[in-house]
């Protein structure tokens, strides 16, 4: 089977080539660089194709030469808070939106898999009840999120072989993230102030890019929530465990959102993704949140 990987040069499209790598599948990455950028690894010899996705002829050209059996677009515009300038705005949507909807126009005349990377922010982050994969009450409270509802609905619109995946609290080794920024601020600081009242679970790229490239070989189309298992916990409580394991004496002191007050864009306080739909799917589970934070911890030698 021949994948198409969008944002390679992030987190998770990394993570995903060297899935399709390891097992012996062809894989060719794309992002917005002239060139590869990111972790020297076996990912560093794949095929590469610099592609800017909201030129819509560079993509419908890039994708037809390629030919590919399955697209993993991983591809975005992730910094939250910056998406609310408001000269950052058409950009956000020309990425998340539109971008992923000339993805999926071509994807269509190919007749070629989708696999589309979304979030808990297209909902409204509100009560405490998890999230379920086909819950249609969007209600995203930012741009960011507004933006990503934007190319969910351009994938499901233009395509029958797509599947939706929503993840919350990315962490990955090749690009920065929260357990990376809490580990080198508890190597300065005594004190750390984390948000309690924002409850949600933590995903490990290489965990999901797996779940990824299992979901590509089947039929089994739709909205899908992943993270890792092991339950729902603040941000504040994921710092405790990170500086555990770790081994740092800092002490964490939990604040409220609005006591924090740092943030540029509405943040959900309900980010409780319901992930059952997986198993029901027959598709592997992800490990625990703590185990995942262990190895990422040994692999990324912080």
């Amino acid at each position: 089977m021949k994948y198409f990987v969008t944002g390679v040069c992030g987190q998770l499209g990394h993570d995903v080539v060297a899935e399709i790598v390891g097992r012996g599948d062809e894989a060719v990455g794309s992002d917005i660089q002239p060139a590869y950028t990111g972790v020297a690894d076996a990912v560093a010899g794949v095929p590469y194709v610099s592609l800017n996705i909201t030129d819509e002829a560079a993509v419908r050209r890039v994708l037809t030469e390629a030919a590919p059996d399955v697209v993993v677009h991983c591809a975005a515009w992730t910094a939250v808070d910056a998406a609310e300038d408001e000269e950052n705005i058409d950009k956000v949507f020309d990425i998340n939106e539109r971008g992923t909807g000339y993805i999926a126009k071509v994807c269509a005349a190919l007749d070629c898999k989708m696999i589309y990377i979304s979030t808990d922010y297209v909902f409204s982050g509100e009560g405490t009840r998890p999230w379920q994969p086909d819950c249609k009450e969007f209600a995203p409270l930012n741009v960011y999120g507004k933006s990503k509802l934007g190319g969910e609905l351009a994938v499901s619109g233009a395509l029958e072989k797509y599947f939706i995946v929503r993840i919350a609290w990315v962490f990955g080794l090749n690009g920065n993230n929260f357990v990376k920024t809490m580990v080198n601020v508890g190597k300065t600081h005594d004190t750390v102030r984390v948000v309690c009242d924002q409850i949600g679970t933590p995903t490990y790229t290489p965990d999901l890019a797996r779940l990824l490239v299992d979901m590509a070989g089947t039929e089994a189309y739709g909205y899908y929530h992943a993270t890792n298992e092991g339950g729902y916990l603040s941000w504040y409580d994921f710092c405790v465990e990170i500086y555990r394991q770790y081994g740092l004496s800092t002490k964490v002191i939990p604040v409220t959102t609005a006591e924090y007050g740092l943030s540029k864009a509405k943040r959900p306080f309900n980010s409780r993704l319901d992930k059952s739909k997986l198993y029901r799917a027959g598709f592997v589970l992800l490990p625990v949140w703590q185990d995942a934070l262990s190895r990422y911890l040994k692999d990324a030698h912080l």
